[in-house]
C-alpha cells in the first residue's frame, strides 16, 4: 500500500477530491487530510489526519527504545564483566535492568514524538501554515492507477507531491516529487 500526497489549495476543493476518492470506492479510512482549520474539515465531514500522521510519535519511540536498550545493555555487560556489585548477581537482575531502561527510553521517545512534527509531514510545514491542505490517499496496488488518473482528469489543481511506499514506517524515505 502506498500513501499518495496531494496538496490542495481550498477547503472547498478538499471537499471536492474527498467526495470523488469515495465514488472511487475509498473509505475514509484510507483518506486523511492534514490542515491548520480543523474546524473546516469538521464542518465539511472530511476526515481529518490522526496523530500518527501529524506527530512523530511512532519515530520517537522507536528511536528512544532502540537507544535505551542499547545503553542497558552495555552496562548489563560491562557491570557483569567488572563484577561491579562485588558478587554475581543473578542473570534475572540484568534482564530486568535491560527491561526498565529499555521502556524508559521509549516513554522518553514518546515525550520527543508528541512534541515534534512528523519528519513526513515537514517538507509541507510551510504550504499547510499559507492554508493548504494536504490529503493523504492510502491506495492499494490495484487502486493506485485509477486514483491518480481521476486526480490528473478532475482535480489538476490538487498536485501530487510526494509518493510514500509505507507512511506508517518512520524510517523509509519519503519521494518528494
Amino acid at each position: 500500500m502506498k500513501c499518495l500526497y496531494y496538496l490542495s489549495p481550498t477547503l472547498d476543493i478538499s471537499a471536492t477530491v474527498s467526495d470523488d476518492l469515495h465514488e472511487e470506492g475509498l473509505e475514509d479510512f484510507y483518506l486523511h487530510v492534514i490542515s491548520k482549520d480543523a474546524a473546516g474539515l469538521i464542518q465539511k465531514h472530511i476526515h481529518s489526519s490522526n496523530y500518527l500522521e501529524t506527530l512523530d510519535l511512532f519515530r520517537g519511540t522507536t528511536v528512544g527504545g532502540l537507544i535505551g536498550f542499547s545503553v542497558a545493555l552495555l552496562a548489563s555487560i560491562y557491570a557483569y564483566n567488572v563484577q561491579i556489585f562485588g558478587q554475581e548477581i543473578s542473570n534475572l537482575i540484568y534482564l530486568v535492568f535491560i527491561l526498565f531502561v529499555t521502556l524508559f527510553g521509549i516513554w522518553e521517545g514518546g515525550l520527543y514524538g508528541v512534541d515534534s512534527e512528523n519528519q513526513k509531514i515537514k517538507p509541507f510545514h510551510d504550504e499547510i501554515e499559507k492554508g493548504k491542505y494536504l490529503v493523504l490517499v492510502y491506495a492499494e496496488k490495484e487502486q493506485e492507477e485509477n486514483i491518480r488518473n481521476m486526480m490528473e482528469r478532475k482535480h489538476p489543481e490538487s498536485k501530487l507531491v510526494a509518493i510514500d511506499k509505507h507512511f506508517i514506517n518512520p524510517f523509509s524515505k519519503l519521494k518528494v516529487i
